[in-house]
């Protein structure tokens, strides 16, 4: 999930077990543990574009980093404060960091939470930044702020906070399954085959669901809002994985591959290749969009090896996408 949503995550965590004791620092501090694990963003600039993707979200979103760190941050932060009991201190840092990986479990990219195993949980409930989660926690968070850490409001405003969001991503469970037998239902009346199907919220809502379908030479994506009434209609994306070539065989694209779960396209412009990751759409849902979320330059050296630069990303698509999500969720 974004920083934000971390950050407030982080610190209704805190309040929960320091709160009545260390007041507004219990927040500050949860807040602080709750950001720590996407430090691993920093590899992108020691490292390359596919060692960097393996990295994220892995050994510092896993629940080790959390048992082994919470003990070291705790006794850091007992040896200048004043409260000084070092288990609460080790349960505020460790379920801070805890739940950081279990939140983003819920999104597209998911997490490695059991590291050093190479299960990457990525349950697709919800997009990484989701207004209708954070923004009914934030404002609890801040009326618990407000109150005095004796406060019986205190805690009641900081539960609730911690309840609802809780219960809206059970909520999008359902609302997924909902969305999933609707895709395959249009699916079977449009006597479509395919291989595989994995459905996911647009960007910032749940109402408006989309599905990326794997046949054998293409992947369609289709969109279906609950409001809709006519049937779902899918853009067409052909594979064209043999324009790898021998590329396919190197260890290197073998890994972005294996990053993608092979959910990719691969294009070509100019005589270059392009890498595309499916898995997170693209900047628009208008049919047969070439501006993808996730899309690569392959860069292929003297000694074969190729090299992957992420194509940057348009603020004006970004803005025009806000405004076709919004008509498109009212329906179609």
């Amino acid at each position: 999930m974004d920083s934000l949503t971390q950050i407030v995550l982080g610190a209704a965590v805190g309040e929960a077990v320091l709160g009545r004791k260390i007041g507004n620092k219990a927040m500050l501090y949860g807040a602080i543990a709750g950001t720590i694990p996407d430090f691993d963003v920093v590899a992108s600039y020691f490292t390359d574009t596919v060692t960097a993707l393996e990295i994220h979200r892995g050994f510092t979103h896993s629940i080790l980093f959390s048992v082994v760190f919470a003990p070291i941050f705790a006794f850091i932060v007992t040896k200048y404060e004043k409260y000084k009991n070092f288990k609460n201190w080790v349960l505020l840092f460790f379920l801070a960091f805890v739940t950081h990986p279990i939140l983003d479990a819920q999104t597209t990219w998911g997490t490695q939470l059991f590291w050093p195993l190479d299960i990457r949980l990525a349950f697709k409930n919800v997009f990484v930044i989701d207004p209708l989660y954070t923004i009914p926690f934030l404002v609890l968070l801040i009326l618990a702020m407000l109150q005095k850490k004796e406060s019986k409001k205190r805690r009641s405003y900081n539960n609730l906070g911690l309840i609802i969001s809780s219960s809206y991503l059970i909520l999008t469970l359902i609302l997924k399954g909902i969305s999933y037998q609707k895709f395959t239902k249009e699916l079977a009346s449009q006597n479509i085959s395919y291989l595989n199907i994995e459905t996911k919220p647009a960007p910032l809502n749940t109402i408006l669901w989309t599905a990326n379908i794997e046949t054998e030479d293409a992947f369609l994506i289709g969109y279906s809002s609950f409001f809709d009434e006519n049937p779902i209609q899918f853009s067409k994306y052909p594979k064209n994985h043999e324009l790898l070539g021998e590329l396919k065989n190197h260890p290197k694209m073998k890994r972005m591959i294996a990053i993608s779960k092979g959910w990719y396209t691969i294009n070509k412009v100019d005589n270059t290749l392009y890498f595309n990751d499916l898995r997170f759409g693209a900047l628009s849902i208008k049919p047969n969009a070439t501006n993808f979320v996730f899309k690569y330059k392959i860069n292929v050296d003297e000694n074969g090896t190729p090299f992957f630069i992420e194509e940057p990303k348009e603020k004006s698509d970004g803005k025009k996408l806000v405004f076709d999500l919004w008509e498109r969720i009212k329906g179609n």
